[in-house]
């Protein structure tokens, strides 16, 4: 993967061509650097609804082409994305809200054995369920999506400090939740 500096040259540069001739080709390609990224982000905060996702990817797209003049430069394009992409999910949320996608614990005690790592995530899906739902999407743009507490507090317009906050809260209820899979892990290295 090329150096984030890089990377945001070249969407500026990108950003730059769209707006001085209106250049379609060039938001094109920013937005296929962004949409997978933009995807898994509302994937994340719907529970895994594709379709929905890919309709709200849409209107984010679109609205950030109409607002592109309004890209000053002062966050990267990505996170300027992130944040529109947000503002569409919220206002999505507003006119209707959508099922809460929990993990349904009766079926998963049913399923048969499953290796290792597919428990580790099933219990690590349940865990971040368990959270609330701010610190669920400050951990979903910290480290599902790699930005910065900085970025996230952009992007969701919530101060550095509620950001921080939620994140260690957050961090700490998943180490907790999570304890007896590191207890195994560190019995497995002994063994």
């Amino acid at each position: 993967m090329a150096d984030s500096a890089v990377e945001a040259r070249i969407d500026r540069a990108l950003v730059a061509r769209a707006l001085l001739d209106g250049d379609r080709r060039a938001f094109e390609q920013l937005l296929r650097r962004h949409q997978g990224m933009v995807r898994a982000q509302l994937r994340r905060l719907l529970h895994g609804d594709h379709a929905m996702a890919d309709d709200l990817a849409q209107e984010a797209f679109l609205l950030a082409w109409r607002k592109l003049d309004q890209f000053r430069g002062e966050a990267r394009f990505s996170t300027w994305l992130y944040r529109i992409t947000y503002s569409c999910f919220l206002q999505a949320c507003r006119k209707k809200p959508w099922p809460s996608g929990h993990i349904d614990d009766d079926a998963v005690d049913q399923l048969p054995a499953l290796p290792d790592a597919v428990d580790l995530q099933l219990d690590l899906e349940r865990a971040m369920q368990r959270l609330s739902t701010a610190e669920q999407t400050v951990l979903l743009h910290c480290v599902q999506l790699g930005l910065s507490q900085e970025e996230t507090a952009y992007v969701l317009v919530m101060p550095l400090g509620t950001v921080k906050t939620h994140a260690t809260r957050g961090k700490a209820k998943l180490k907790t939740w999570l304890a007896p899979w590191r207890e195994t892990a560190d019995e497995e290295r002994t063994s």
